[in-house]
């Protein structure tokens, strides 16, 4: 029923009402809750509350940020947007100091620009420049009497306690099993299901949307093995069988994805072997026998080579490792100074600038009375014009909705708690909510207007509900009128930015196929790149086409290019893997590839796409 009432709502509106589902992350609601109040209880009895208000801002941030996903990858999720919203702290301290209303705007501004190009490089990016400039804004209007790097300082131990409980508090995967890996075993094995579950729905409508779901698969596994890596004592060898037991799961994809394309069912066992070898990553033990599928087809002959290759690195306990994906720096610089990021850049300036332009004007005029949150305008403007949170009606409604629930539940809590002790025990309590919380951005807002409005108070400034509401209305109306402002360039840029990205990295992919390349395992890595850049592309396209209509506009038909590029990486698996068995094409791989490439060029957004006659 509720479905069917989403699917007949406006697309903006139905993102409103939709919410990310999963299990409750138990680890995380720990750190959350050990990590702001525990903070503020060591800096009530140092006599250092603003270091502790501070700080805990920080693990506040850290807690955001601290998403699923294993140990190591967390050391850069959490880490360097810590760094960032340092350096914005220090910034923003003596701006604010020495600085008029005007220099100050002025300067902000500039740094929005700045942060705003920055965060089209990626999510890790966006996140950093986000911190950047709230902890500026934080910086420049909080009335602290700590200096600018006592305040960085403070906020850095606040995100550095909370990654200090990742990596050291035990959580239920490592628990069971070794405790240097907590969510590396199940994103490994997690693929070799989601390769199970293609292989099983070959041949039928939902091979599509499995495929789909095994590119997730093997993108969160990749994320996962990232970070910095173990390189000492007996872990370096566990290590290197992970790895290449993800590596051993590509040439089971490829050909799982082979089998789909084709079409035709690929028998009851064919699931079975790599759901064994999901069951010996997740044990940390040997295969056993693995049964054989059916050879009678190029893809399953493939198939039963992958698995037969799985097996011989399960039992030797290492194998191909793979190249760690990077960027370039000219792949950054790229997506710095592309349509994308001079786009987000600009629209992220000209909402910081105008937000502080306003506070400022708000701050210094006497009518209004005092004015000493003004730092909340803009940092709530920052957090608006975040694209990733979805379309801009859409995180509109959600960020005045949330921030309206959250003001009246602590106005109502304020009134009957113990100043301090009692504030204390709340920010705890948001602080193990964040980690549930993020996972629609109505209930996100709420927790964390709660907890800053906790802390405001606990560093001695009375109640400050009605303000919070009133700023974050303004902050909603500059952010509304800046998202559909014209601006120089092509609208829609970091949509067609990943859109001509993923067309790069699958014209590579296919080149890489067709000229008969015989590096398996780079083809991998070029396939592995071609999936990742359009699921970014799909993403992107779909939270464009959720948009306004006057915004949605701009990016008309990009998820039509995103489609079709996903069936010609699917067809180029198909023709690799048949052409490692009989070392030509058949005539339908052939007219399948002409009519995709024939059907991106007439598609009108994609004219430069595969120029070279195959």
């Amino acid at each position: 029923m509720f479905r069917r009432v989403l699917t007949s709502l406006p697309p903006w509106l139905a993102h409103a009402l939709r919410a990310q589902r999963g299990p409750v992350p138990w680890s995380a609601v720990v750190r959350g809750a050990l990590a702001g109040g525990s903070l503020l209880v060591g800096a009530l009895g140092a006599g250092r509350v603003s270091l502790g208000v501070v700080a805990a801002i920080g693990a506040m941030f850290a807690g955001i940020n601290d998403r699923p996903g294993s140990r190591r990858a967390s050391v850069r999720r959490v880490g360097v947007p810590a760094l960032a919203g340092a350096a914005g702290l220090v910034v923003g301290t003596y701006a604010g100091q020495h600085a008029g209303a005007v220099p100050l705007t002025l300067a902000l501004t500039g740094l929005g620009l700045v942060a705003g190009g920055v965060s089209a490089v990626g999510p890790v990016a966006s996140a950093a420049g986000t911190q950047l400039l709230v902890a500026a804004a934080v910086g420049a209007g909080m009335p602290l009497p700590d200096s600018g790097w006592a305040r960085a300082l403070g906020f850095l131990a606040g995100a550095g306690w909370l990654l200090l409980l990742r990596l050291v508090l035990p959580t239920p995967g490592s628990l069971a099993g070794d405790f240097r890996f907590d969510g590396e075993r199940d994103a490994v094995a997690d693929v070799y299901d989601a390769v199970a579950r293609l292989l099983d729905a070959a041949g039928t409508p939902l091979a599509t949307a499995r495929r789909a779901a095994l590119t997730a698969a093997l993108d969160h596994a990749q994320d996962c093995l990232s970070g910095p890596r173990l390189r000492r004592y007996a872990s370096c060898a566990a290590e290197r069988r992970l790895h290449a037991q993800y590596a051993a799961a590509l040439p089971l994809a490829e050909a799982a994805t082979a089998l789909a394309w084709a079409g035709e069912p690929a028998g009851p066992r064919a699931g079975e072997g790599p759901r064994r070898l999901a069951a010996a990553v997740r044990g940390n033990t040997h295969t056993g026998p693995l049964p054989a599928p059916s050879r009678s087809a190029p893809a399953l002959r493939a198939l039963d080579d992958a698995l037969l290759r799985a097996a011989e690195v399960f039992d030797r306990g290492h194998g191909t490792d793979l190249p760690r994906r990077r960027r370039t720096t000219r792949q950054v610089l790229r997506a710095v100074f592309g349509g994308g990021g001079r786009e987000y850049g600009v629209r992220v300036a000209l909402s910081f600038g105008a937000a502080v332009a306003v506070a400022q004007a708000l701050h210094h005029a006497r009518w209004y009375g005092q004015h000493s949150h003004w730092y909340w305008l803009p940092a709530t403007a920052v957090f608006l014009v975040k694209p990733d949170l979805g379309p801009l009606a859409s995180r509109v409604l959600c960020r005045a909705a949330g921030t309206v629930l959250g003001a009246v539940v602590f106005a109502a809590l304020a009134a009957v708690l113990p100043r301090p002790a009692g504030l204390v025990v709340l920010v705890a309590v948001c602080g193990a909510l964040v980690p549930v919380a993020t996972r629609h951005f109505a209930a996100q807002t709420a927790v964390v207007t709660v907890l800053v409005l906790a802390l405001v108070m606990v560093g001695g400034e009375p109640q400050a509900s009605l303000s919070r509401i009133g700023e974050t209305l303004l902050a909603c109306a500059i952010v509304l009128v800046v998202g559909h402002l014209p601006v120089p360039g092509r609208r829609g840029g970091g949509v067609h930015d990943r859109l001509a990205v993923a067309a790069g990295a699958a014209d590579a992919y296919l080149t890489h196929v067709l000229t008969d390349s015989e590096s398996r395992a780079a083809r991998w890595a070029l396939r592995r790149e071609a999936y990742r850049s359009l699921a970014q592309a799909r993403t992107a396209s779909a939270l464009a086409a959720a948009e306004l209509p006057a915004l949605a506009r701009h990016t008309a038909g990009t998820g039509e290019v995103t489609a079709v590029l996903e069936r010609l990486v699917d067809t180029a698996t198909a023709c690799a893997v048949h052409l490692d068995d009989t070392g030509r094409l058949t005539p339908r791989h052939e007219r399948s590839l002409a009519e995709l490439v024939d059907e991106l060029r007439a598609s009108g957004a994609t004219s430069d796409f595969f120029p070279r006659q195959r």
